[in-house]
């Protein structure tokens, strides 16, 4: 199953915000503004994470996080049978009060008839009656009519009539499934890498370990113990060896094969408690054979010198906890192909191995900053392997501060977290609708895309600046340092034309990011007027597009070039001949270029 929904109520930063959530999540914005505070209630949800004073908004003394599941496999919608909508979701909600414990709530689905209520069992007990009730059919004809049966009679009703019954959905009272506490993992595996993690941690071995590589390892031992016949010899010595140590064997006889050894070392404790009247029996519980190959197991890195992981540098460090990622994502996407290649042999045994299994079997991974200590082309690599990982049933959330991680063709997995204020808190921006309806935009946004991949920075910009070309994308922030205006969260934007900025100005205002638009007017001397009339229709749809909210627009004298007073037209060099112009000693910004540089930059 995979998360639908999530909601978070006064945890840390955030008074109250509500998120749809994609396979693949990417949570962007600004430093100390909540994007690791969404994630972190994630943690809190599932257990990862202990909830303290300090997690709760200040001013307030209540805090739940409440996540909506969707596709659920045949064995989550038997877990959580009670739980389940007619659309086969669930919903549950764990909350937290300071001084009290936490609490796990779902939310139940409940008939507004009376009949159907729950406690309608006691109200309804003479069989004649209930009988005339639309549920009367599913009744037993004769006898006494026990609460189980009208239990068992209202539920087939509902199963089989679900379409033609009002139903209120509400948070239950009683506990999630009846427990105190939920048990661990119940919801699936979560694998949390946070931004500062010692890699020494994901190596490690043992019965306890929840590491990634120990999963890997524990699942080659497992794959060994079926397939290799002298380690299953070595297993069945080893298990009859610890069977003769105890005093009875397994029919409760006396074992007769037990060391004498063992049975001296018993009596000689004996003997020295006889005046507390007490004799203490030694028995040997046989270990998990395969855990025993977990014991001493050490895992060495060798790029020239070897050693143990935490002599490494930060990026090999990093690298190999990714490594393992994309070696448990291979694993996993095998695994899924080989099941969809024999679900029809297999279904049988898979729904026998399934019915003994509580705990749900999707994953969730976590993931703070996987940009951390990667060259360009290693984050390029990882957000592809992420994007995989996403596909099979697994789904990957990540805050992130680097445009390797985002790709508009995910751009329903892109939310922008933002915190104007203290008061407000952490407020959060997605866009779920279709991008561009245009197929004509879309095709040149995804070539100018593609060409620049470089421009995904915009959704990281406090403010983004677009032009046509890159003779403004090199002069107006050189201009605006010598003015000591310039501001490097802003982003500037190349377009390549000034026709080319409407998807761009579409795109910023469905994502609410503000901006400005910088364009040419285009009448220069000597242009046809069919050439300045077009000009002027591309200047009249921009303005049109532009959301006065988020953006304003600048217009240039003709050009970036006329504006610095180069008067001879060169379409070759442009950028260096304007570059070379501003640079000189003797060049002087006007003042109405001056101006205009000064609202770009406010």
């Amino acid at each position: 199953m995979k998360i639908k929904s999530l909601k978070i109520s006064n945890w840390r930063s955030i008074n109250y915000i509500e998120l749809d959530l994609q396979n693949l999540m990417i949570f962007i914005g600004q430093n100390n503004h909540g994007k690791s505070n969404v994630l972190s209630s994630l943690l809190f949800f599932f257990g990862e994470l202990n909830c303290n004073d300090l997690d709760y908004k200040d001013g307030t003394d209540e805090l739940y996080v409440e996540i909506e599941f969707e596709n659920l496999d045949d064995i989550d919608k038997s877990t959580f049978k009670k739980y389940l909508t007619a659309d086969n979701h669930i919903k549950v909600r764990k909350s937290a009060t300071k001084g009290n414990k936490v609490e796990y709530h779902g939310y139940l689905e409940i008939a507004t008839e009376e009949w159907l209520k729950d406690g309608a069992e006691k109200q309804f007990t003479d069989l004649k009656s209930a009988k005339e009730l639309p549920l009367g059919h599913y009744l037993p004809d004769s006898g006494k009519l026990t609460q189980k049966a009208y239990k068992e009679a209202r539920d087939k009703y509902i199963e089989e009539n679900r379409n033609e019954i009002n139903f209120q959905y509400q948070l239950e009272n009683d506990p999630f499934l009846g427990l105190t506490n939920v048990a661990s993992g119940i919801f699936g595996d979560v694998f949390y890498i946070p931004s500062v993690k010692d890699a020494n941690s994901e190596l490690k071995l043992g019965t306890n370990s929840s590491s990634i590589f120990n999963k890997l390892y524990s699942r080659v031992i497992n794959q060994i113990s079926e397939s290799n016949p002298d380690y299953k010899e070595a297993k069945d010595k080893m298990s009859a060896l610890m069977k003769i140590l105890n005093k009875e064997t397994v029919e409760g006889t006396k074992n007769e094969q037990r060391p004498e050894e063992l049975n001296v070392l018993e009596s000689s404790i004996a003997d020295e408690l006889k005046s507390w009247q007490t004799t203490i029996d030694i028995e040997i519980t046989p270990p998990n054979i395969d855990d025993i190959f977990k014991v001493g197991a050490s895992v060495w890195i060798n790029d020239g010198i070897k050693t143990d992981i935490t002599r490494k540098g930060h990026g090999l460090q990093r690298a190999v906890i990714f490594a393992l990622v994309k070696s448990w994502a291979k694993l996993l996407m095998n695994e899924k192909q080989k099941q969809e290649e024999t679900s029809e042999n297999t279904e049988a045994e898979d729904n026998t191995k399934k019915s003994k299994r509580k705990s749900s079997s999707s994953v969730y991974f976590i993931i703070e900053e996987p940009e951390l200590y990667l060259h360009p082309q290693a984050q390029r690599e990882l957000f592809s392997t992420l994007v995989d990982l996403s596909k099979t049933d697994n789904q990957v959330l990540l805050c992130t501060h680097s445009s390797s991680f985002i790709n508009l063709e995910n751009y329903k997995s892109i939310c922008i977290i933002k915190k104007d204020n203290q008061e407000e808190g952490t407020k959060v921006f997605q866009y779920l609708d279709e991008l561009f309806i245009d197929p004509e935009i879309i095709k040149q946004f995804n070539l100018s895309y593609w060409v620049n991949p470089d421009r995904s920075e915009l959704f990281f910009a406090t403010k983004v600046i677009l032009v046509e070309g890159q003779t403004e994308k090199i002069i107006l922030p050189f201009l605006a340092k010598k003015l000591l205006i310039h501001k490097f969260d802003y982003s500037i934007i190349d377009c390549e034309s000034k026709d080319k900025m409407i998807p761009y100005i579409e795109l910023l205002n469905k994502f609410k990011i503000k901006y400005i638009t910088v364009y040419d007017l285009d009448h220069q001397t000597g242009k046809s007027l069919d050439a300045i009339n077009c000009a002027d229709k591309s200047s009249t749809l921009i303005n049109s597009k532009i959301d006065s909210s988020l953006g304003q627009y600048i217009i240039f004298e003709n050009d970036i070039e006329e504006e610095i007073g180069i008067t001879e037209k060169d379409n070759k060099n442009k950028p260096y001949k304007a570059l070379t112009t501003v640079n000189d000693d003797a060049f002087n910004i006007s003042d109405s270029l001056k101006e205009k540089i000064k609202k770009i930059f406010e």
